[in-house]
């Protein structure tokens, strides 16, 4: 693959880091695009053009756009993907799949949420979404306990999906601390090569 793949991104959206991860666990040749989510870039008529929903990430694939991290996921996966990073199972595609439903729902309205409030200011109940995240967390931990990643022994894109917002879960004042099988997860995910960290903010229980 000679060309670069576009990523149109924000650095401190977790949803952008899935598929910079991703692209970067497959060593693809890749080109960021900032998108200024501050002054509105994604709301306007030229970015609208590429995703309708005015949300981040989107990719460029040689011309072929793509937007929904999830989506983009599945893609990489059974274009450039090999090894534990194929789809082609079924059992095994489902089981992945209940993982990004998992990071589209649970994760989103529980971990993520509670990072938006203090990251970005957004008005959602705190004590709710961080009640989520903890049981969200409890069930992560107990099916962690049973297998290193979250399908079984290899790493897939459940696990890429779900590890930007828990890693950061913290900014969002969601303790890590009583979930050691979650933390030992996103170690092992962290030492995968090609690992790229998504920028840190100092909020939540991260606030200097």
């Amino acid at each position: 693959m000679s060309h670069a793949i576009k990523l149109y991104r924000h650095p401190l959206s977790g949803h952008a880091h899935r598929v910079e991860l991703m692209l970067s666990l497959l060593n693809l040749p890749t080109e960021l695009v900032f998108v200024d989510l501050a002054n509105g870039a994604h709301k306007k008529a030229e970015y609208l053009a590429i995703n309708a929903f005015g949300q981040v990430p989107v990719i460029d694939d040689n011309g072929t756009l793509l937007s929904d991290s999830n989506a983009i996921l599945v893609y990489l996966a059974k274009r450039y993907g090999s090894g534990s990073w194929q789809l082609n199972d079924p059992l095994h595609e489902a089981r992945v799949q209940r993982w990004l439903s998992v990071a589209a729902g649970q994760v989103a309205y529980g971990p993520a949420a509670a990072r938006l409030i203090t990251v970005f200011g957004a008005a959602f109940n705190a004590d709710e979404v961080i009640t989520r995240a903890h049981a969200l967390l409890k069930v992560m931990d107990s099916e962690l306990a049973a297998s290193p990643f979250l399908v079984g022994n290899e790493p897939s894109i459940a696990d890429v999906a779900n590890y930007s917002y828990i890693a950061h879960a913290p900014e969002g004042n969601v303790a890590l601390d009583a979930y050691p099988n979650v933390r030992a997860w996103l170690q092992r995910i962290e030492a995968l090569p090609g690992f790229v960290p998504m920028q840190r903010t100092a909020a939540g229980l991260l606030a200097g």
